[in-house]
């Protein structure tokens, strides 16, 4: 099999969305992902990686694995580095408990690589409403709140009654019997009472930072 011939990159979509194409490397083979890396490579550009196993990452060809900043909790790389950080953070990326890190870290490493820093607040679940209460001013002070949750997933429609900025809420599959893999808490934000709840798909910290990221342009 000829691997240039099964890759075909999106290099024009940053001019048209300004997001450039990430690599979802979940389902690709490690030659796949070395291929891709070797096209950006000679592009001069840089790129992010998202669901990339410490697994894959380690059966890169070294050159490839020397330019990526890997980050294993989220499995998000940075080849070719990222932009720059150019301000204070403007989005809150708060997850109820520390088995939601994963996809929280996803989101935060999402903006970050986009040069937008982001306050993470993690382990701060409505069973222990203090939690939240104890950092909800710093929460109100930020333009955008990424909200991630699984179980019950009651996180986002606590905080979007509590703040004025937009809300993105991201269920994950952390739970067991009745959680279904992130179901439940799919269903629970899509039916919150909190106005103008947005929910991404489960798991997908990637497409919440996105969506944060064009919030932030239109807000300018």
């Amino acid at each position: 099999m000829t691997l240039h011939k099964d890759v075909m990159l999106d290099f024009a979509r940053e001019a048209r969305t300004g997001l450039n194409e990430a690599i979802f490397c979940a389902g690709k083979t490690v030659g796949h992902i070395a291929e891709i890396l070797t096209q950006v490579r000679a592009r001069g550009v840089h790129v992010l990686l998202t669901r990339l196993s410490a697994e894959q990452f380690a059966a890169l060809p070294e050159s490839h694995r020397a330019a990526i900043d890997y980050e294993p909790v989220s499995g998000t790389g940075f080849f070719g580095g990222a932009h720059e950080v150019t301000g204070e953070s403007r989005v809150a990326v708060v997850a109820a408990g520390t088995s939601d890190v994963r996809v929280a870290r996803e989101a935060a490493r999402t903006l970050r690589y986009y040069g937008e820093a982001s306050a993470e607040i993690n382990d701060v679940g409505v069973a222990g409403l203090w939690r939240l209460l104890e950092r909800i001013e710093e929460v109100r002070r930020l333009r955008v709140v990424i909200a991630v949750a699984g179980m019950d997933a009651a996180l986002p429609t606590v905080i979007g009654g509590l703040v004025s900025a937009p809300v993105i809420g991201v269920p994950t599959s952390v739970g067991y019997g009745v959680a279904e893999g992130g179901r439940t808490a799919l269903n629970a934000m899509l039916a919150s009472c909190a106005p103008g709840l947005t929910v991404t798909n489960i798991d997908n910290g990637y497409g919440a930072a996105c969506a944060a990221l064009r919030i932030l342009r239109a807000l300018g």
